[in-house]
């Protein structure tokens, strides 16, 4: 009987192989879907999740991440990484990374979904196969969340993200998150011609339109050449617990908050690794501890960043906040830069 069987070939689902395979786990992964897979993300990693991914023998191409910067109309404030650099990856460089990772490491990946999850006492029934532990690691809609009925109705205002790749030269190492009256813009530098453009909002609106309520950075991609444009949401996504019997969840399918804050792969990465280490100890149960010590700061931080988005005069406040108080920006910063 197989050890481990993960469902889902995205960034984490993959690391979680990594994981199970040098822990001496019989692995394999399931995704549906061939070649390389996009997700509409910031495509920025921290220097917390660029060292979890070196750790695992991962080291993706893309373009320097210095710190973050906060833009708004008139003013803006930046905060450099203390501990090193982060790195601007494309989501599909970053998939190619992984996945050549675990093709070496001999697990294999069937292209084909799971259906049907039978919980016994002893083993987990997949499909009809009997495997020892399942994790499922297939995205923010996940539907074995569903398929297992841990989903839970998120009550909160929808929020959803757009993203494209603009072919113009980055104009600084800097993560830039622009702030408008509709929502955020954030800008990640991802190869030396070429940056990823996301924005976040309340508002269901084409990109262009989104993209006119941020003027000081349309000023900058001066009518460059935009790439196709992928969506996400609505992001607020509640899961009632990680673990249920041998099966537990991990990365956006255990439950996400936003992409505010922008460190998903470091804590997808340490929900990984802990996951790993509840199978292999033989006590899965011990997993939801250990998800709500990796995900309690990034939680705790989001939600308040993003309580204070929904009241108009409090966005207003946010970016002058910062620069008045740059010790503290920066303390933010560090901390979700910071490993998981």
């Amino acid at each position: 009987m197989r050890d481990l069987l993960i469902a889902g070939g995205g960034p984490v689902g993959l690391a979680t192989a990594l994981y199970a395979a040098r822990a001496g786990l019989d692995v394999a992964v399931r995704e549906p879907r061939a070649g390389s897979i996009d997700k509409a993300c910031g495509e920025g990693l921290m220097p917390g999740a660029l060292a979890a991914l070196r750790d695992l023998g991962v080291d993706p191409a893309g373009h320097e991440l210095r710190g973050i910067r906060y833009v708004d109309r008139s003013r803006e404030v930046e905060a450099a990484f203390r501990h090193g650099p982060g790195r601007g990856v494309r989501r599909t460089v970053l998939h190619d990374a992984l996945r050549a990772a675990v093709d070496a490491a001999g697990v294999p990946v069937e292209q084909r979904p799971v259906r049907t999850v039978g919980l016994r006492a002893d083993h987990v029934s997949v499909d009809g196969e009997p495997v020892r532990h399942l994790v499922a690691a297939d995205g923010l809609h996940s539907p074995l969340r569903r398929m297992l009925g841990l989903d839970v109705t998120a009550t909160t205002t929808r929020r959803y993200g757009l993203r494209c790749h603009v072919d113009v030269a980055p104009w600084t190492a800097f993560v830039e998150v622009h702030w408008s009256p509709v929502g955020e813009a954030y800008v990640t530098p991802v190869a030396d011609d070429r940056v990823g453009v996301a924005v976040l909002s309340t508002v269901r609106r084409p990109l262009p339109d989104l993209l006119s309520s941020f003027p000081r950075l349309l000023a900058h991609l001066d009518d460059a050449p935009v790439g196709a444009v992928r969506g996400a949401g609505p992001l607020r996504q509640r899961a009632r617990r990680r673990v249920v019997g041998r099966v537990l969840l991990v990365g956006d399918a255990a439950g996400y908050v936003d992409a505010l804050t922008g460190e998903g792969i470091a804590v997808g990465l340490a929900q990984a690794r802990a996951a790993v280490e509840a199978v292999r100890s033989g006590r899965p149960a011990g997993y939801e501890a250990a998800w709500q010590r990796i995900t309690r700061r990034h939680d705790l931080m989001t939600a308040s960043l993003l309580a204070a988005t929904r009241r108009p005069a409090l966005r207003r406040r946010i970016v002058p906040a910062a620069a008045a108080l740059p010790r503290a920006f920066d303390a933010a910063v560090n901390a979700l830069a910071s490993p998981a």
